[in-house]
Parts: C-alpha cells; sequence; structure tokens
C-alpha cells in the first residue's frame, strides 16, 4: 500500500529501504487508533483519532491490524461497526466490559472476548482487562478497556521488522501471536504471585501477624480475579482449536493447540497456589493459637509455682496469737528457704517432663 505526500494534511514521517514504506504520524495527545497495514514485503503503521483513516483499510488486500486504544465513545464504536459490517449485539458486548471469555461465530467475521492481566506500575495488584477481538478476512481490530498500555509490543516490533513468521500470515495468525501474548504474560503473573506467596511463608513462619493475615487475604482476592480470567480462556482457545471456523486455517490450529496446553498448565499452577494460600491462612491460625498456648503454658506454670508459696504465706499471714512459729527468731528465713525450694523442685519437675 502506498501513500502520496499530497495526501497527507497531518504531519508523517516516512522512513523507507529497498522494500518497504514505514509511515508513522504523530501527534501530541494518545491517539484512539492504531494501524497495522502490512504484506511479507511491506507495512504501514499510523496512529490517528480519525475514523476517516480507519476507513481508508477497508478494501485494503495486505492484513489491517487496527487496535483501538481505551473504549471509545458509541458514536465512533458505531461508525467502526458501519465501516467493517459488525453486528449491533457486538458493539454492545465491547461497550460491556464484564463479559467473560467467549468466542462466537459471525458470518463475515469471528468476535473473541479475552482478558488482559497485569500488574501496574510494579504493584502487588492485579488489573484484569477486557480485549475485545474482531477476525475477519484480511483485517483484524482489537478494542482494549484502558489507555495504560498492554502486552502487544512485541509483535507490533515483529511486523516492523518483519522477524519470524507474521509478515507472511494471514490474519488468523496475527490473532494467534494477540493471544499468544496474553497467556504468556499471565506466566509473568504467576510467577509474580509465586514470588510473593514465598515472601509471605517466610514471614508467616518467623513472625504471624494480623498484617501478614491481611496480605494472604489480598492476595487470595488477587488470586480469584485471576482464576475467574484464565479459566474461561481454556473454553476459548479450546473453540477455536476445535470447530471448524471459515477465518481459521488449519495450520494455525497447531499453535493455538500450543496455547491450549500453556493455559491447561497454567491451571494447574493457579490450583496448587490456591490450596497453598487456603494452608497459609490455616498455617496463621495454627501458629497464633500456638503462640497463645505458648503464653498460656507459661502463665499455667507461674501459677502453679506460686500456689504453694501463696499457701505458706496465707498460712502465716493468719493474725493467730498463739501460732507455734509466731516468736521464732529463724521463722522469717526458713519460711523464704522453704518456698524457694519449693519452687526450684517444681522448675525441676516441669523440666524433667519437658514441660518447659
Amino acid at each position: 500500500m502506498t501513500n502520496n505526500d499530497s495526501t497527507q494534511d497531518r504531519s508523517d514521517t516516512f522512513f523507507q529501504n529497498k522494500e518497504e514504506d514505514h509511515i508513522i504520524e504523530s501527534k501530541k495527545d494518545k491517539e484512539l487508533f492504531h494501524i497495522f497495514n502490512y504484506s511479507e514485503n511491506q507495512f504501514q503503521e499510523m496512529k490517528t483519532n480519525l475514523i476517516d483513516d480507519v476507513n481508508n483499510f477497508r478494501d485494503s488486500q495486505s492484513i489491517t491490524w487496527i487496535n483501538v486504544d481505551g473504549i471509545c465513545q458509541e458514536n465512533i464504536l458505531t461508525k467502526i461497526g458501519s465501516i467493517f459490517g459488525i453486528h449491533h449485539l457486538v458493539l454492545e458486548d465491547i461497550l460491556d466490559t464484564t463479559q467473560r471469555p467467549k468466542v462466537e461465530d459471525y458470518e463475515n467475521y469471528l468476535y473473541i472476548v479475552v482478558k488482559m492481566i497485569y500488574n501496574p506500575n510494579q504493584s502487588d495488584e492485579i488489573i484484569s482487562e477486557q480485549v475485545s477481538i474482531i477476525l475477519g478476512d484480511k483485517f483484524v481490530i482489537s478494542f482494549q478497556e484502558e489507555k495504560k498500555g498492554d502486552v502487544f509490543e512485541e509483535i507490533r516490533n515483529r511486523i516492523r521488522i518483519g522477524k519470524g513468521h507474521l509478515r507472511k500470515a494471514g490474519a488468523d495468525y496475527l490473532v494467534y501471536s494477540l493471544l499468544d501474548a496474553i497467556v504468556d504474560n499471565y506466566f509473568l503473573m504467576i510467577e509474580h504471585i509465586g514470588d510473593q506467596l514465598e515472601e509471605l511463608e517466610d514471614e508467616l513462619v518467623d513472625h504471624p501477624s494480623s498484617k501478614i493475615l491481611s496480605k494472604i487475604h489480598f492476595l487470595k482476592r488477587n488470586m480469584i480475579n485471576f482464576r475467574t480470567s484464565v479459566w474461561p480462556m481454556r473454553e476459548v482457545i479450546g473453540s477455536l482449536e476445535r470447530r471448524d471456523f471459515l477465518f481459521i486455517k488449519k495450520s494455525t490450529i497447531v499453535y493455538l493447540r500450543d496455547i491450549y496446553d500453556h493455559i491447561t498448565q497454567l491451571i494447574e499452577t493457579i490450583e496448587t497456589d490456591r490450596e497453598l494460600i487456603s494452608s497459609m491462612i490455616d498455617m496463621y491460625l495454627s501458629s497464633i493459637n500456638n503462640r497463645l498456648n505458648e503464653v498460656m503454658k507459661v502463665l499455667t506454670m507461674i501459677a502453679t509455682i506460686f500456689m504453694p508459696l501463696s499457701f505458706i504465706a496465707g498460712i502465716y499471714g493468719m493474725n493467730f496469737h498463739f501460732m507455734p512459729e509466731l516468736q521464732w527468731n529463724w521463722g522469717y528465713p526458713v519460711s523464704l528457704i522453704t518456698m524457694g525450694g519449693i519452687a526450684l523442685i517444681m522448675l525441676f519437675f516441669f523440666k524433667k517432663k519437658k514441660w518447659l
């Protein structure tokens, strides 16, 4: 695909070599549409906010990938639907970001919903974001929920430099690449959760506290959100792999099968981590009970040692005038020595029984 300089009213930057034309449109604000149009020997990249630019790629004979950054206004979404013949129910599902991951077969395209998971700014919080993908014969449209970034930058770079099989394959292989990037990022997230679990285990053994319990519950909520996003993905990839879709070539099915295996492995890891989190809660409660038992044990031993001492002190604290040892000069030191001896004998007894 070629563009003439006279048609460029905006500030375009051209990079050319022997085989390819590179077109990148720059704007101060973050653009709504990020468009790639490519074949084996050329590609064109454009960032724009104009729906007319999107319309120019409707009948392209090359592969077109249009990424919509953030859920746009309903009127713009309607125009996109009109350009590519997208059903209004699909447009409604794109706007509704609470959709469960799924795949739906329409006459001229496939509609795929998946969840992209990331942790913003390397924080402990895990964010789940809906990504809607439209797969047609020569085009792919991806709708992202937010404008905070995605996991597709490596795919963009592969298109730019012509690395690998991507530029030689069709639109279905591009969709596979997008799904593969999302699933690969799942593994990064589960590794991040695994590192948090290891740290919490060490803290739980050394210093169990209510702060640790709140971290465990926070991690448990993250894991539930993660599991809710990943489990339905197996159904989506399984449907793409097994069903005879018009826009999925047989050569791409083997790659989808590889994603399916990865998701199965990921689900097993998630279930293992969920059991570990549950066991950590039990471990916390057990540690707190053990600490309480240790405290009660010490207090009980102290009370037991002082019981006979209190008995002796109580006997000699009675105010009877005619008591046998009342006028005895050595009464006080003998009483103290007797009480100390009893305490030592009881400590020795506790030590022998291994209660101390």
